[in-house]
């Protein structure tokens, strides 16, 4: 029996590490190519060790070189059939091109042969791009999907906060590769757009594409596709499919050129016309296109090209039998390849379907290059053909018929995949679904407008798979759609309250708020109290727990209004209700947002843990945590993250509903952690989020909560390398990204430890920008902290030590969690700014030293410096040395008798002066 592979789900910083293991590479050597820290490496190598399952790094290079596709791999690259002809001088002009232009375009009209002339180019230039890229039909494709095309090809998912163009971008800029996007022509501006957003973020893509008429795109090039020259090329084609027809074809040379000639030197109306030759010889064919061609004299231009086509499409569609009209024309139906099960349901008379009587006469389309394949399993038909099949399944009266069996087909498929699911989706269904998504969203958007049963599971299941697959962006509004179409007010109500979910995913806090009141409503005119109060009061709780998600925050009043609402529609006696409404009481008793009640925070947590729902537990946790920090219990409030954290394995990753709490419990506890001053905890916690499969390391939630713990155990370089991607998600984002600005001053530390105050200043005005009206909330302390410190660091500032330590002991809002940062790195600055409050700075932040590591250790060096006490010193070299802050404990090496040098060395080694 043979069995299949179970795919491993690895990130794309951790493919890049396994391809440089592949090549024996060293940790040092893949720590130069990726622009990463060999501390980076190795975690990146323990992590793929653990998801392959291997014992070492031989073994994993192993596993690179079985796994990892050939250089100038192009997947999705089509494998011709049959034998390519001609086009020398085309073919020589587009791979000249390639050598100093990044944007090429093949022009031609419909049947003239680019696509076949594309494949050519790909693979002559395939050894020019190590890193491979992929080869896209955009035939199947709508309008707003090219992105999700080409991260199909290429295996991209689409990560919180990152658009799924940049994950496009940055899969393809990892080197030199090809991208090839064909058929362009219905989908110009679309295209032409995500072209030169992919071509303005990697420098080393080359794009070449296929249509009618240019991309309009700066920087483009076009090869023009003639005809095939008459006399040579044209002949030579039609002889050899000919003969592929009818072994034994033979005829008259100026037979084979006059046909050639009334053909125009068409390839595919060539190809038509040969695939008769069997039945017909040169004569006959001859003959026939002689009737069919009579109507078209007066013109050699494109135009009579184009018309001689249709022309010899419809000769050949009418000497098809009745059989092979009726699945030729309702094949059209179909926006891509399809399979035999696919076409046997579309395509089949109900009662009659059999796939053996629909296999015969997609062999006999295929014989007469009515249909292209079979290619791995699947079957399709060329946009010119798929056009007039089309106009065929019109005039013949039946389309609404074909297109509600393609629905029904779509709708069937669309559920099989759904059961294919498991919590996650692997390789094998991802692949399944790629194959048939663009039908799926075709099928949905052709159904007729309404409420009905059919369409309604399709949208559904659709907004299921792409998120699923990692296509958040698209997934709100296919919920939304299975909203329009439910034909039951409950169902409309579930599918609103999933919307909100995929929206929270997306970190779009304002649209999911907006979202649940749509619910509410649903559930209000559907007569559902409970429906309206679970809506309404999760409205009201993520309008207090997430704020800085909207454009503009809620007013306490209106929340409060909501929540009563909230309490009069629902039976408090069902324990999700009950869960719901204590956890919108307890976000919403005080006016400030993230501030919940203590007294109401255990009965929220009670409720929670009465429902049985991981989820609403980890929520509920999440007040109790608040609530911790927000009274300085910060090992408290690290515990509480650290268990809702632990809650994440047993939510599924395939639906959106966990979502909220999956990215909000990696921020908290990652968060917690450094405020506690358990920095190798909040490292470990950073390090997991960045490898979940919601998540990804290039998501707001993975690079906020990396950098402050990378910053402060000495990984200074290694942040700097992150930095740039936490500016691009800042600039990108769709909402207010507050919460992230501690993420962003810590990059204002690095450069400020390193001694680059040009970075400093930088990233410090950065992160006042991003903290905007909601400073004082996420910002004020750790600035002050930040500020602190450099100025210890510098000994000399813009501002006077003492005002700096006056910003250190101000009196924060109870949600800023730095505040013991704060102080403590304020006491060591006024200790060694020998101010003369040093002394009774140093004992107002002894408090601090009982909730943090990083506080306590911070305030035995300011001790040690206020005493001249070497015991003291090396006290707190000790316990920089168990939180893992590197750089730290070098800086109290220096102030050591006797321990300069080491202190010197660990400095060097961070490539810290």
């Amino acid at each position: 029996m043979v069995t299949r592979e179970r795919p491993v789900e690895i990130t794309e910083r951790e493919a890049e590490v396994l391809a440089a293991l592949g090549a024996r590479l060293s940790n040092a050597q893949i720590a130069g190519r990726l622009h990463i820290s060999v501390r980076t490496v190795e975690s990146h190598i323990s992590s793929l060790l653990r998801k392959y399952g291997v014992a070492d790094r031989w073994a994993l290079a192993d596993e690179a070189s079985r796994r990892t596709p050939p250089p100038g791999h192009l997947s999705g690259l089509p494998a011709p059939r049959t034998a390519f002809f001609g086009r020398a001088a085309e073919l020589e002009l587009a791979l000249g091109l390639f050598g100093d232009t990044r944007l090429v375009t093949l022009l031609g009209t419909g049947g003239i042969g680019k696509t076949r002339l594309a494949v050519a180019v790909a693979e002559s230039a395939a050894p020019a791009f190590p890193l491979g890229g992929a080869f896209v039909d955009l035939v199947p494709v709508r309008d707003g999907f090219v992105a999700e095309a080409v991260a199909s090809a290429l295996g991209v998912t689409e990560r919180p906060g990152q658009a799924l163009e940049d994950a496009v971008a940055r899969h393809l800029g990892r080197g030199r590769s090809l991208l090839v996007l064909d058929n362009c022509e219905h989908l110009l501006d679309a295209v032409a757009a995500f072209t030169e957003r992919l071509l303005s973020g990697c420098a080393a893509v080359t794009v070449l594409t296929t249509g009618r008429e240019r991309l309009g795109v700066p920087g483009e090039r076009t090869v023009p596709v003639p005809p095939l020259p008459l006399d040579s090329d044209a002949e030579r084609l039609f002889l050899d499919r000919a003969v592929a027809a009818d072994p034994g074809f033979t005829a008259d040379r100026a037979d084979v050129r006059e046909l050639c000639r009334r053909l125009d030197g068409m390839p595919l109306a060539i190809e038509l016309a040969a695939a008769r030759s069997a039945s017909l010889g040169a004569p006959g064919l001859l003959a026939a296109l002689d009737d069919v061609l009579r109507l078209l004299s007066g013109g050699r231009g494109a135009v009579a090209r184009h018309r001689s086509l249709r022309a010899v499409l419809g000769w050949s569609h009418d000497l098809l039998t009745d059989d092979e009209r009726v699945l030729f024309r309702r094949l059209s139906v179909f926006a891509g390849a399809f399979d035999l099960a696919a076409a046997t349901a579309v395509a089949a008379d109900p009662g009659t379907a059999a796939p053996g009587r629909t296999a015969d006469l997609l062999g006999r389309l295929v014989d007469k290059s009515l249909v292209a394949g079979p290619a791995r399993g699947r079957w399709r038909l060329l946009a010119t053909v798929r056009a007039f099949a089309a106009e065929r399944l019109e005039a013949g009266g039946e389309g609404d018929a074909v297109r509600d069996r393609h629905l029904r087909w779509a709708t069937e498929t669309a559920a099989e995949l759904e059961d294919r699911l498991d919590g996650r989706m692997d390789g094998e269904t991802r692949a399944g679904f790629d194959a048939v998504a663009d039908d799926l969203r075709s099928a949905l958007a052709g159904a007729p407008p309404g409420r009905a049963a059919v369409p309604h599971r399709l949208a559904r299941s659709l907004a299921h798979l792409t998120y699923a697959r990692r296509f958040l962006r698209e997934v709100p509004g296919h919920y939304e759609e299975a909203a329009r179409r439910a034909p039951d007010p409950g169902e409309a109500v579930a599918d609103l309250r999933a919307a909100a979910d995929a929206a929270h995913a997306l970190i779009d806090t304002g649209r999911a708020f907006e979202l649940l009141l749509a619910a509410a409503d649903r559930a209000r005119a559907a007569g559902a109290g409970n429906a309206e109060a679970v809506a309404l009061a999760f409205a009201v709780t993520t309008a207090e727990r997430h704020p800085s998600g909207f454009a503009a925050e809620i007013p306490h009043g209106r929340l409060r209004d909501l929540l009563a609402a909230a309490a009069s529609a629902g039976d408090d006696r069902d324990p999700l209700v009950a869960a719901h409404l204590a956890a919108a009481r307890a976000w919403n008793a005080r006016e400030e947002k993230v501030t919940p009640e203590p007294s109401l925070v255990g009965g929220a947590v009670a409720a929670a843990r009465a429902s049985g729902d991981p989820v609403l537990l980890c929520g509920a946790l999440d007040a109790a945590g608040i609530a911790a920090l927000t009274a300085g219990r910060f090992r408290e409030a690290h515990r509480v993250a650290a268990e809702r954290v632990g809650l994440l394995p047993a939510m599924p990753r395939d639906v959106p509903y966990p979502a909220p709490e999956i990215t909000d419990a990696f921020h908290m506890g990652s968060s917690c952690a450094v405020a506690a001053g358990d920095l190798p905890a909040a490292l470990a916690t950073a390090r997991l989020a960045a490898a979940d499969d919601l998540i990804g390391e290039r998501s707001p939630v993975a690079v906020s909560t990396l950098l402050p713990p990378l910053v402060l155990t000495g990984g200074l370089r290694e942040a700097l390398d992150h930095a740039p991607t936490l500016w691009g998600v800042c600039e990108q984002a769709g909402s207010p990204l507050a919460w992230v600005a501690p993420a962003v001053a810590a990059v204002a530390l690095a450069h400020g430890l390193l001694g680059e105050e040009a970075g400093f200043r930088v990233w410090r005005a950065r992160a006042e920008r991003v903290a905007g009206a909601a400073r004082s909330r996420y910002l004020a302390s750790f600035a002050a902290f930040v500020d602190a410190r450099i100025a210890l660091r510098s000994g000399t500032t813009d501002a006077r030590p003492a005002e700096l330590v006056d910003a250190a002991f101000t009196d924060f809002p109870p949600q800023d969690w730095y505040r013991t940062y704060a102080r403590a790195a304020g006491a060591e600055l006024a200790v060694a700014a020998g101010l003369p409050d040093g002394a009774e700075r140093l004992a107002a932040a002894r408090d601090a030293a009982a909730e943090s590591d990083w506080a306590a250790a911070c305030l035995t060096r300011a001790a040690g410096r206020l005493h001249g006490d070497p015991g003291e010193l090396s006290a707190a070299a000790e316990a920089w040395e168990r939180i893992g802050a590197r750089y730290e404990r070098a800086c109290t090496l220096l102030l050591i008798p006797g321990r300069l040098d080491e202190g010197r060395k660990e400095l060097a080694d961070m490539h810290a002066p």
